[in-house]
């Protein structure tokens, strides 16, 4: 347990033990009674505000987020001492939830601020005396601010995850063709030192407009390449060898003496090399940007999903365009481990990564998720659609075996769920329902498709149960 969750379950246990006995009793005995009635209250006013309309529906109000908010009252009302570091647990759970759906900091405070004028109310109404009303009131004052304080800890932590990640991922996008962008800029630096060589064979004496730092390989350095590559020695290397070539470019092209201009073109040629070098180092790291691709598929791996459906999820709020995921599992994966050996569950694993490759849009998204399993991220598709795509898919994966160096072939099948954007702002619950429907293709025989309902139970915990 981190630091700052140890000070908050000292700070919650010291408030509890300062209010008393009677206090705690009193804040017990209340708060099965208050819960419903707050919780309905919290979200009235919640949903008086125009941007809650993004997060907070009517439908997932009463089937979902009410309900926890009835949990999580009474859990903050009967928590005792001993049972405190659950609770700040907790806190920081509800805090990760609020920064995957991204529910602004000040609406949440904002309901926190309703829940304590009401509960002071009514401890006001219910306490036996003046003092055990001021001491259940200080108290449940401090625990409803601990609790907003254990969540935003954990809402600016999970924010800064999310932030990185998604640099990484525009950055992981802008250079996905790393080696044609470095042709390009290698080609752009040619051009340039071609230019001052023709300048200087024509006399051509000026130097407007022939500043390295405002040709086209200078701009890209300054406004793309040095921020995508991030501050480092080489980038500092470079950006002073800019600086050192134009500093010499007078010398080279407007010099009276030709053996001054001669040195000046040395020096600026040697200078152009090194950009080169350091140039190519800096695209060489580049592929360290791999860790965003699976390295056996060439699919995304699994790091950048929460933000390329983080972004799909704001889209279909703010465009109502529908989308969903497939969640799509090889069959069987154990016994062609077993059987052919892990080349061979390679080989077989790279096989679908082509086939999706191939039977996808441009458009969508696939990721190597996990061992066997693959998602797809559908843009722009219905439920009738993605469904479609999805027995198009298992059907090619059927019809498609895959030939082994010995030149026997291995038959492949594939169980899909599928699972369209309900309106849910946290894409947990997307995965989770796609989770579901997977494993129910799996229960009714393999080699299907299952479309999610609200009926299908969930799947059991992926971590306990390993599902081929």
């Amino acid at each position: 347990m981190d630091r700052a969750s140890q000070a908050l379950i000292a700070a919650w246990q010291l408030s509890l033990q300062e209010a008393g006995a009677e206090a705690m009793a009193l804040m017990q005995q209340m708060a099965p009674e208050v819960a419903p009635a707050l919780a309905e209250n919290f979200y009235a006013v919640l949903l008086e505000d125009p941007r809650a309309a993004r997060y907070l529906s009517h439908d997932q109000v009463r089937q979902h987020l009410q309900p926890s908010m009835q949990r999580w009252l009474q859990q903050l009302l009967v928590t005792i001492p001993a049972s405190v570091p659950t609770s700040v647990a907790a806190q920081r759970v509800i805090g990760d939830v609020h920064a995957r759906v991204g529910i602004p900091v000040d609406l949440v405070t904002r309901g926190a601020r309703v829940i304590k004028r009401h509960l002071f109310a009514e401890l006001q109404d219910r306490a036996p005396s003046a003092d055990v009303a001021f001491r259940a009131i200080n108290a449940l004052s401090a625990v409803i601010d601990i609790a907003m304080e254990g969540m935003t800890l954990a809402y600016a932590h999970a924010r800064e995850r999310s932030a990185r990640t998604d640099s990484a991922y525009r950055l992981f996008s802008l250079v996905q063709n790393v080696s044609t962008e470095r042709e390009r800029q290698r080609a752009l630096l040619l051009d340039w030192e071609n230019g001052l060589l023709y300048a200087m064979a024509s006399q051509r004496a000026e130097t407007e407009g022939a500043w390295l730092a405002e040709s086209e390989f200078g701009l890209w350095f300054t406004h793309k390449g040095r921020p995508s590559f991030g501050e480092s020695s080489e980038t500092q290397q470079i950006d002073a060898l800019i600086k050192r070539i134009d500093a010499r470019l007078p010398d080279a092209l407007t010099h009276s003496d030709f053996r001054t201009r001669m040195r000046a073109l040395l020096h600026i040629r040697k200078k152009l090399e090194q950009i080169r070098t350091l140039l190519g180092m800096l695209f060489e790291r580049v592929g360290e940007l791999d860790a965003g691709s699976d390295a056996l598929t060439h699919l995304l791996n699994r790091r950048f999903l929460p933000t390329v459906l983080r972004r799909e999820i704001e889209l279909a709020s703010s465009s109502h365009t529908p989308f969903a995921v497939l969640l799509l599992d090889l069959d069987h994966f154990k016994v062609i481990n077993d059987t052919h050996g892990h080349d061979g569950g390679d080989r077989a694993l790279q096989h679908v990564a082509g086939l999706l490759s191939q039977f996808t849009r441009g458009s969508d998204y696939l990721f190597r998720y996990g061992g066997e399993e693959f998602v797809i991220v559908l843009v722009a598709a219905t439920v009738d659609q993605a469904v479609s795509i999805a027995e198009n898919l298992r059907g090619h994966i059927a019809r498609s075996p895959l030939t082994l160096p010995s030149g026997q072939e291995l038959a492949l099948t594939a169980s899909i769920g599928v699972a369209a954007h309900d309106e849910h702002p946290d894409f947990e619950h997307l995965m989770a329902r796609a989770d579901a429907a997977m494993y129910e293709a799996k229960k009714r025989g393999r080699n299907r498709v299952v479309l999610a309902s609200d009926d299908l139970p969930p799947a059991p915990d992926r971590r306990m149960q390993h599902r081929r």
